[in-house]
């Protein structure tokens, strides 16, 4: 990748900024250029290739800017990066980095030298201390000079991007060198996004989105990306604003919630002093997007020159590299859904109904919206799961045939084969994918399909006493919502909470609530890219282990 991404920048403008980090403060604290980045990233390589052969697995716990270099270390080496976060402070966070490590197989563990004695510290403690790990910033670590490019091609893999699973069975996406190139080209050229674009964000970079649709389409495109904590944002949302501002980025991506976030929590004084005219491309994937969403940012930073045609929802998966489709530089798609068709898998426009946001189209991918059981292609019109195919596509799990024959390898029932399955949801409308729900969240109530996701954003926009986060599910036939609230209430006046969101629930779509529980913040489990872990949370209710504050 090195021949394709970095020699022609550090050739044409070495000196130019390749990797910003800012602090809280939005100030620089760290800067590459590119002909810094390739120079430590060669050295890097230099190092691994004396220490382990092309194919080795080395396990990535960085902050993000050391990261990236790293990242790129292994792939001038040919050593398959393993990209995760570092060990948190909570057992099932460093439980689960130990299983990526024991299922990757890995030889080295990459840090830096201010996290390597707590990496350290976590290998004793979790049992694999015979793995070396190394400090890649230390002086001398690699010699730049000594590095010769391996043997490498389109099909050389580059990473194991491993999914946000459970913590028993973690399962690796074998992600090629022609992967990472044909995506980030994809996904550049079908959004028309300029060569002089600044990317930026918070994404964590160990996250596909944060790792391939935020840092490596700056590199191939031969910009600058700049950085900042997702721990910065979650505080104090309105400094990621300010980042887009201060350092003109043009591209920014986040997940749904973060959209959420900043219309509830940026002030007006903050607002006031923001410039967001700039921002072309409000990218927000990585989760389901809600129609309400994009039209209230839209509406709040309008002020500070937010354009409606600005949001860019797209579809994505780690399965598929993560780039699928988007809506580019042209507004965003609303179809309105009658909503009792829906619930019987019928896309069917109405005045009334459901708002559901196309995510674009898919170029380059063969896009099938499939019945899950029978496997029949179905209609435009109907909704089943969609299913890919296409050079984006990665190869499979890592050392999982039979996970990788189910979901990789795919067959309709007329025979056409080579499909990835997706596990969502939709159908393609006029061109553009939309997505219902995840097919292993949908939810069969009295003969209804629901999506959880949808109950949960319909509370939250209803009750403003509700925090970020909530997980709907079924126990048999029952419907329970967990959800978290914000500061401390009194038990009436939980009471009276839970109350109105089972008449919501009632209201809205026609069920009834038979459990209900509300928790203080960080009651609701989530993987480390804020996904709800709706699985677990089910677990903990059925072993009355939520630590609820109100359940009725």
């Amino acid at each position: 990748m090195r021949s394709s991404c970095c020699v022609e920048h550090v050739d044409g403008h070495p000196e130019q900024d390749a990797l910003i980090w800012v602090g809280d403060d939005l100030v620089a604290t760290r800067r590459l250029s590119w002909a810094e980045l390739d120079a430590e990233a060669r050295a890097i390589a230099a190092r691994l290739s004396e220490l382990c052969p092309p194919g080795s697995r080395a396990l990535l716990l960085y902050p993000p800017v050391e990261f990236i270099v790293a990242f790129l270390g292994c792939l001038y080496a040919g050593v398959v990066a393993v990209p995760a976060p570092l060990p948190g402070r909570y057992p099932h966070e460093r439980r689960r980095v130990r299983g990526i490590a024991a299922d990757a197989d890995v030889s080295v563990v990459l840090t830096d030298s201010a996290n390597a004695g707590t990496v350290r510290e976590w290998a004793h403690a979790e049992g694999i201390n015979h793995l070396p790990v190394l400090a890649t910033d230390e002086d001398h670590f690699g010699d730049a000079s000594r590095w010769a490019a391996p043997p490498a091609d389109h099909d050389t893999i580059a990473l194991l991007q491993y999914t946000s699973g459970s913590t028993g069975d973690p399962k690796g996406v074998v992600v090629t060198h022609g992967n990472l190139l044909v995506n980030a080209h994809t996904m550049i050229t079908a959004l028309e996004i300029p060569a002089d674009t600044r990317f930026g964000g918070w994404a964590p970079h160990y996250h596909d989105m944060g790792l391939m649709a935020q840092t490596l389409p700056a590199l191939f495109l031969g910009t600058t990306c700049v950085l900042m904590s997702a721990t910065t944002f979650l505080k104090r949302p309105h400094q990621w604003l300010a980042m887009i501002d201060r350092y003109d980025i043009g591209w920014s991506a986040a997940p749904n919630f973060g959209y959420d976030l900043c219309c509830r929590r940026v002030t007006d004084e903050q607002l006031a002093g923001l410039d967001l005219s700039r921002w072309r491309y409000a990218v927000n994937g990585s989760e389901p997007v809600h129609v309400a969403t994009i039209n209230a940012f839209a509406e709040r930073f309008a002020p500070a020159g937010f354009r409606p045609e600005t949001a860019c929802p797209c579809y994505g998966l780690a399965e598929s590299t993560v780039f699928v489709s988007g809506t580019g530089s042209r507004p965003p798609k609303t179809t309105m859904i009658d909503p009792e068709h829906l619930a019987q898998n019928d896309f069917v426009p109405s005045v009334n109904g459901r708002a559901l946001a196309g995510n674009g189209a898919a170029p380059l991918s063969d896009v099938r919206v499939v019945d899950p059981v029978t496997r029949q292609v179905l209609p435009e019109g109907k909704v089943g799961e969609i299913w890919l195919r296409g050079p984006s596509v990665a190869q499979g799990y890592w050392r999982k045939p039979e996970a990788t024959a189910r979901t990789f390898q795919a067959e309709t029932a007329c025979g056409d084969s080579g499909f990835l399955r997706t596990g969502d949801l939709g159908t393609v409308h006029d061109g553009d994918i939309y997505i219902t729900g995840r097919l292993k969240d949908m939810m069969i109530v009295r003969g209804r399909n629901l999506y959880p996701q949808d109950i949960e954003h319909e509370l939250r926009a209803q009750h403003p006493e509700l925090g970020n986060v909530g997980a709907v599910f079924t126990v048999d036939t029952e419907l329970v919502v967990t959800h978290e609230v914000q500061g401390r209430q009194d038990e009436a006046d939980l009471r009276d909470l839970a109350q109105r969101m089972k008449q919501t629930v009632a209201r809205e779509f026609g069920v009834q609530v038979g459990g209900l529980a509300l928790l203080r913040r960080g009651g609701v489990r989530r993987t480390t890219s804020g996904k709800v872990m709706r699985s677990q949370m089910r677990e903990l209710f059925l072993q009355s282990d939520l630590d609820a504050e109100y359940q009725a």
